[in-house]
C-alpha cells in the first residue's frame, strides 16, 4: 500500500517562500509520475505541477516561474519550492502519485493521494 505524507505548510506573508515535502512509503518514486495539487476553500482542486519518471516537469501558468517541483529518488521524497507567494496561493496542498499503467485523470481510483498540508499567505 502506497502512503504519501505532506509536510512543510504554514503561514507566510506575501512574497515569502515555503518548501513542501511529500514522503512516500510502500513504493519508489522513480516508477511513478508525481504531482502537486491544491484546493482553496470553496473551490475545486486544481493541478499545480507534475514531474514524470524521466524528470520532465510541467507547471500551471499561475505558478510558472515561482514554483519548482523536484524529487529525490534516494529519499523517496517529492518537493515543491514555492517562492514569491501570493494570497491567491492560499490553499491545502496535496501530493499525488500515478503508477505505471494507471490511465485517466489524477482523480481516478488508481492514483494515490496524501492528506494535504495547509499553506496560508497573508497580504
Amino acid at each position: 500500500q502506497v502512503q504519501l505524507e505532506e509536510s512543510g505548510g504554514g503561514s507566510v506573508q506575501s512574497g515569502g517562500s515555503l518548501r513542501l515535502s511529500c514522503a512516500a512509503s510502500g513504493t519508489t518514486y522513480n516508477t511513478y509520475r508525481m504531482a502537486w495539487f491544491r484546493q482553496a476553500a470553496g473551490k475545486q482542486r486544481e493541478w499545480v505541477s507534475s514531474v514524470s519518471t524521466d524528470g520532465s516537469t510541467s507547471y500551471a501558468d499561475s505558478v510558472k516561474g515561482r514554483f519548482t517541483i523536484s524529487k529525490d529518488n534516494a529519499k523517496n521524497t517529492l518537493y515543491l519550492q514555492m517562492n514569491s507567494l501570493k494570497p491567491d496561493d492560499t490553499a491545502m496542498y496535496y501530493c499525488a502519485a500515478k503508477p505505471a499503467g494507471c490511465a485517466g485523470t489524477w482523480l481516478g481510483g488508481c492514483n494515490y493521494w496524501g492528506q494535504g498540508t495547509q499553506v496560508t499567505v497573508s497580504s
